[in-house]
């Protein structure tokens, strides 16, 4: 008897400790301040990028705005931010990529933003992967994209609505020489895509799952 109120009380410990370390686990972390760019590294063609009322904008040349405010890379996470888009403006969010000073992200996945640009792969495509054709999203108004990685599954979810649910194969090969397009470990980036687009982001957020 005397043993089994000595396991008890350890029981509880355990079980206290774990629901702790769950509640860790599962804490977002706010990627902006919304004021400034610290946390952040431009490459090509900074100033496509600026800050107006709380929001980044993205208007200008072709440049990638990468998330640099954690030294660890994410593999498994769960992401959330708040975009608006123009008519005709085109951009995308970039995960499991890494910093590169030019041209297109070679590493990781896009996320696609893009309600009336010409490309026909539209907002909540995994780009060239699993493509959308028409996004529960409309230009002038703000919207919510959430981006889920856990093992070789991504789900990509616009106000709510699952747009992609996709289970990367094993030993997927590179989409090409010049793009990866598989899952790693990396970081994220968003995208300014041409002068003739202007896209709001804010409220940017992450958790890890581990």
């Amino acid at each position: 008897m005397h043993s089994k109120l000595l396991i008890l009380p350890a029981l509880f410990c355990l079980a206290a400790s774990v629901s702790h370390a769950e509640e860790k686990a599962s804490e977002w972390k706010s990627m902006w301040d919304g004021k400034t760019f610290d946390g952040w590294r431009m490459n090509e063609n900074k100033e496509s990028w600026s800050i107006d009322d709380g929001r980044i904008v993205c208007h200008g040349e072709r440049s990638h705005l990468f998330y640099a405010g954690e030294d660890k890379p994410f593999t498994d996470f769960e992401f959330e931010c708040d975009v608006m888009t123009t008519p005709g403006s085109n951009a995308g969010i970039y995960f499991h990529t890494r910093y590169q000073d030019s041209d297109w992200p070679r590493y990781g996945y896009e996320c696609q933003v893009n309600i009336t640009h010409r490309d026909v792969k539209k907002t909540g495509s995994l780009y060239a992967t699993v493509d959308v054709a028409d996004p529960p999203a409309k230009d002038n108004e703000w919207y919510k994209t959430y981006i889920r990685v856990k093992g070789k599954h991504i789900t990509i979810k616009i106000n709510g609505v699952t747009t992609v649910d996709y289970e990367e194969p094993e030993g997927k090969p590179a989409f090409s020489d010049s793009f990866e397009r598989r899952l790693g470990s990396g970081t994220f980036a968003l995208q300014a895509h041409d002068p003739d687009s202007r896209v709001y982001f804010r409220n940017l957020r992450v958790r890890r799952l581990e």
